[in-house]
């Protein structure tokens, strides 16, 4: 089936050029010119992937993207701007964005950087002797489902939160370098993705804050730690489901 890709571009020639270029390379383009319609045809639809402007009409893409978040923590955003300024690019990926390209770019730009970022979202089918579930004390997760238990409860965690504590745990103890977590996650070690990742680095660590056994700790230059009190205890989920 076609991927589904909502644009939102309020300039005429522009949005015309890449629906034009995006089709012919077999994606469905649902077109909006402002913010507010590219609200409404995101809530009437199913989308793989969302592609905004950052200075749009009536809503811009920074609060558009921040409703769609509220719905769908998951799905790939691609922000546009004519702006390149330092700050702004780093707004974007605090947003929750996958990627930001500064116009003018190329039609050819743009479809390899979907292509990167949708071939990185298609998660492979479970295989049954690699789903693992990491235990220690009151802190169960289970990668493969997303899934996050501390004594705080239940929490559910995007596709890049799992990957990304996945690592520390298979490192436990040991540094996990920045390049090696960009390049098998975000599949870059750019500067700017880099900042993307210290904030999702926040967000586990908030989830974490109540356990302490479990800190994720800077190594100033070269990357994180998860450090652990205690052992952590990893089985497979078909042994755990068998008992």
């Amino acid at each position: 089936m076609k991927k589904q890709i909502l644009l939102v571009e309020d300039d005429p020639n522009l949005s015309s050029v890449l629906s034009d270029y995006l089709t012919m390379h077999n994606y469905d383009i649902t077109l909006a010119y402002d913010g507010e319609a590219g609200w409404t045809e995101y809530k009437q639809k199913t989308f793989d992937l969302c592609i905004l402007d950052i200075m749009l009409p009536k809503k811009d893409g920074f609060a558009l993207a921040k409703e769609i978040r509220e719905i769908d923590k998951n799905i790939p955003i691609i922000f546009l701007t004519a702006k390149g300024m330092k700050e702004d690019r780093i707004k974007g990926f605090q947003t929750g964005c996958d990627d930001y390209i500064t116009k003018p770019f190329s039609s050819e730009e743009l479809g390899y950087r979907i292509e990167a970022i949708l071939r990185r979202c298609e998660m492979p089918p479970p295989s049954e002797d690699k789903q693992y579930i990491y235990s220690l004390g009151n802190v169960r997760f289970d990668p493969s489902n997303l899934r996050l238990y501390t004594s705080s409860g239940e929490k559910n965690l995007t596709p890049k939160e799992a990957a990304l504590l996945k690592l520390l745990f298979e490192h436990q103890n040991n540094l996990l370098p920045r390049e090696k977590a960009l390049k098998e996650i975000w599949g870059d070690d750019d500067y700017f993705i880099g900042r993307s990742m210290d904030v999702f680095i926040s967000k586990l660590r908030k989830y974490l804050k109540d356990e302490p056994s479990i800190s994720i700790v800077n190594v100033h230059g070269a990357g994180f730690k998860l450090e652990i009190e205690g052992e952590i205890n990893d089985y497979s989920a078909s042994a755990e489901s068998s008992r």
